[in-house]
């Protein structure tokens, strides 16, 4: 990366493109950028950085400057078309990570789920080690209150995301993934992602062996480590998994591991940092004392309250597997709660491609003393087929025996529901993708419960 350039980035407030302009801003680059939302936190964080954000008008947009986009960014934004009519480059925001990871030992950790948290665990594991590590990931990590470290070693981590195909930009240092199931592509398309990405790994890679998907590439690069939470043939495997309100342990190799969040899908990505840390010389030992000090990562069960004894949970759970890792987690933690759920579908494509597997992960990890509440499917704008809507899925889950369902248009509407009927020892979580305004909307239940 070449320092003192110039850069610009359509849709700044995103949770990837925030970290990236943070890490040019960083390294000496003039940053500004536009966004649709010039409220959103992440925006006012990057303003208070001297970051200046437009409207997305087309008035902000300089004409000496790399324009960046991300694959959520339409022609039709005047940004992008005043871009094209001063002839600017145009950089998708997975090439300016590329470039970024390419730049020293970068690990770049993929998967459809747990990707956020399992970049937040190595990257503190490398960071705790002494290994000085830059960190850039799509979530707010709660040791650093933000989602970009800046360390200056040689290693990189970084969340790469598939959902787009830009995964196929990176050559890493060493590739982690953490899982493969159905979310923003068939599967047969990942498959041939993920192959090439762990191909393309220059010194090893990092598999979970409980994933059929992910044990498949075992044999793709010659230099390989795999985990297991489930007792399955793997380099490391976690025993003696404990669960409770305080925290999880497990012990891999007669290590123990603590950690205090809770729930199996958070000790599965402990397992895939900690067998990438060993992959760069951190000893199980080392890896152990730094986890006992990870604090977690924001909207991932973040526990936001517990008034009148409610715990009030914001998750950015969206997925079949996020949902039915946040959901076993809750119930494994607290046995005797009954759980209210307030989620919100994230975009309509997405919706369609995973309705049934919504409603199987919301049918299998909840009982009938829990309810789901559905809000109004999540729209960022742009050009879409509506053809889907959260009423839809109530339709499928009201012919299952196992959860009550309903769906809201109002969100007053669901918080008044919960207040009325949540009772001491239960347990609220708001669910739900890239909305900021759903983080408001948990701090909003956990006043309304006082």
């Amino acid at each position: 990366m070449k320092n003192n350039s110039k850069y610009f980035f359509c849709g700044i407030g995103g949770s990837g493109m925030s970290a990236l302009a943070k890490v040019l801003k960083s390294k000496g680059a003039e940053v500004t950028g536009s966004d649709r939302n010039l409220e959103a936190p992440a925006v006012k964080e990057l303003e208070n950085l001297g970051v200046k954000v437009f409207t997305q008008d087309g008035a902000g947009v300089p004409d000496d400057a790399v324009f960046v986009v991300s694959s959520a960014v339409e022609d039709t934004v005047p940004d992008v078309m005043r871009a094209k009519d001063l002839g600017l480059v145009i950089k998708k925001r997975a090439e300016i990570l590329a470039e970024i990871l390419h730049s020293g030992k970068g690990v770049a950790v993929a998967g459809t789920s747990g990707k956020t948290t399992t970049t937040a665990m190595l990257g503190w594991i490398l960071d705790f080690s002494g290994m000085n590590p830059d960190i850039i990931n799509g979530g707010v990590m709660l040791n650093y209150e933000s989602n970009v470290r800046m360390g200056g070693g040689e290693a990189i981590v970084v969340e790469a995301d598939e959902s787009d195909g830009s995964i196929k930009l990176y050559t890493p240092y060493v590739a982690l993934v953490t899982n493969i199931s159905l979310d923003h592509k068939p599967l047969e398309e990942l498959r041939g992602l993920f192959k090439d990405f762990v191909k393309r790994a220059e010194f090893g890679a990092v598999l979970n062996a409980d994933c059929v998907e992910a044990a498949a590439l075992t044999k793709v690069n010659s230099n390989t480590i795999t985990f297991s939470t489930e007792g399955r043939k793997a380099t490391f495997v976690a025993e003696d998994i404990k669960i409770t309100p305080q925290g999880s342990s497990f012990t891999v190799k007669g290590v123990k591991f603590e950690m205090p969040i809770v729930g199996r899908h958070n000790v599965a990505d402990a397992m895939a940092a900690l067998s990438a840390a060993f992959m760069l010389g951190v000893p199980l030992e080392k890896s152990a004392q730094g986890l006992k000090e990870f604090k977690g990562v924001h909207r991932r069960m973040e526990l936001m309250g517990e008034p009148g004894g409610i715990k009030v949970f914001d998750d950015f759970a969206h997925n079949p597997a996020k949902i039915e890792g946040t959901l076993r987690a809750l119930k494994e933690a607290y046995p005797e709660a009954a759980i209210f759920v307030v989620f919100q579908p994230h975009g309509f494509a997405p919706t369609k491609l995973m309705k049934d597997g919504l409603v199987d992960a919301l049918d299998k990890t909840l009982s009938k003393r829990d309810r789901v509440i559905f809000l109004n499917i999540f729209y960022a704008g742009g050009t879409v087929a509506k053809d889907i809507s959260s009423a839809d899925l109530v339709e499928v889950l009201k012919d299952r025996a196992g959860v009550h369902s309903f769906y809201s248009s109002k969100r007053k509407w669901a918080l008044k529901y919960i207040k009325d009927r949540a009772q001491a020892g239960d347990i609220a979580v708001i669910m739900g993708a890239r909305d900021d305004t759903l983080s408001d909307l948990a701090k909003e239940l956990v006043e309304g419960l006082k």
